[in-house]
């Protein structure tokens, strides 16, 4: 027997569909039965909207390892059906954002702003499903004000924020973006776009992006991007510095997660700059004499989207910034495995999955 009571909403079924990963290439919308309260601290959400995320392309890729059927998804907005008995940050009916990372958001680590490495924290998962649970439900769900918008480009807005719009915003903050300031941003996928959008929205006087994609590149200047650079490698750098009088970017955002391009975003970075890396990093490694020389700032890893989602949700619904624009493709959970294979094939840069 528990030892806790929960509270929840009427009527909640036992099964649902849910995504689920069999093996590299191999998705699939499998009947799965709908999450509990576990701990006393768990919220259980009817999810809204889910999404696929660059990241859940390593192991379709078969590049990160698939060992056993694994549900996917981490990013997620929805309304509150079920929570623990110690919840009270938020409650059945309440339409929230959380973020991808699960936190208190009160040991010393969280209250420095770094969230995504509470102490007591972790990583959400399955969220790409009719229902999902949510571990220290008051650390990590926001309410949204006004509870669900009824603009279906407003709801997509605030599921970007779970994600993307969280991390691009932290790979802007720790490249220092701000009046007066070049950031350039290395990536053009749905977290280099919002890097943009973040970098232009903190005041930053110019921002560059590196793009060969004109669908890609197009989004970029929407969201404020003032030069495209088609260029890669020593040759993207050279013209970062061109434009900046031969000293590179105040900061940099590398927002990819290669060898190729760290290397460039290292190399696109003034002396005195900063450096924020969020791309998930995948084969890369630093030279040390490299760093030795280049004399810059560095700051990244898993973003701490909850501590910027308060002020993310203020703003989309000010409609001060439009980040859902990063999904181009929308698709029903059912064809989720659809949705994988465009953003594969870069068919898409973002997608959707409506539930």
């Amino acid at each position: 027997m528990e030892d806790f009571m929960s509270t929840t909403t009427p009527d909640l079924p036992t099964t649902m569909r849910g995504v689920v990963m069999h093996a590299p290439g191999d998705v699939r919308i499998d009947d799965r039965e709908v999450p509990r309260v576990v701990e006393p601290t768990d919220a259980v959400l009817k999810v809204e909207v889910a999404c696929v995320c660059g990241s859940d392309l390593w192991p379709f890729r078969g590049i990160a390892p698939v060992d056993e059927p694994r549900p996917m998804g981490h990013e997620y907005i929805g309304t509150v059906v079920e929570v623990g008995d110690e919840v009270t940050g938020v409650k059945p009916g309440d339409f929230v954002v959380g973020s991808f990372c699960v936190s208190d958001n009160t040991c010393e680590i969280c209250e420095d702003g770094f969230q995504s490495r509470c102490i007591h924290g972790g990583f959400m998962g399955d969220t790409q499903a009719q229902y999902t649970r949510v571990p220290l439900a008051d650390g990590t769900l926001v309410v949204v004000p006004g509870g669900k918008p009824k603009d279906p480009d407003v709801v997509a807005d605030l599921l970007a924020a779970s994600d993307v719009l969280g991390t691009g915003w932290f790979g802007a903050v720790a490249a220092a973006a701000g009046p007066g300031k070049t950031i350039a941003v290395v990536g053009d996928g749905a977290v280099g776009l919002s890097a943009v959008l973040a970098a232009k929205a903190l005041g930053s006087e110019q921002v560059i992006v590196f793009s060969r994609h004109e669908d890609r590149a197009a989004l970029a200047r929407e969201f404020g991007a003032d030069v495209v650079i088609a260029e890669r490698g020593d040759e993207g750098a050279a013209k970062v510095k061109e434009l900046t009088g031969g000293y590179g970017a105040h900061g940099v955002v590398e927002a990819v997660g290669n060898q190729v391009s760290m290397n460039q975003a290292i190399a696109s970075c003034r002396p005195g700059g900063h450096l924020g890396f969020v791309g998930v990093a995948h084969g890369v490694s630093l030279d040390g004499q490299q760093l030795f020389g280049a004399e810059v700032n560095m700051l990244g890893g898993p973003a701490p989207v909850r501590r910027f989602l308060p002020d993310l949700i203020d703003r989309i619904l000010k409609r001060e910034i439009h980040p859902g624009r990063v999904f181009t493709m929308r698709l029903p959970l059912e064809r989720a495995a659809e949705g994988y294979a465009a953003m594969d094939e870069r068919r898409a840069i973002k997608v959707l999955l409506e539930i």
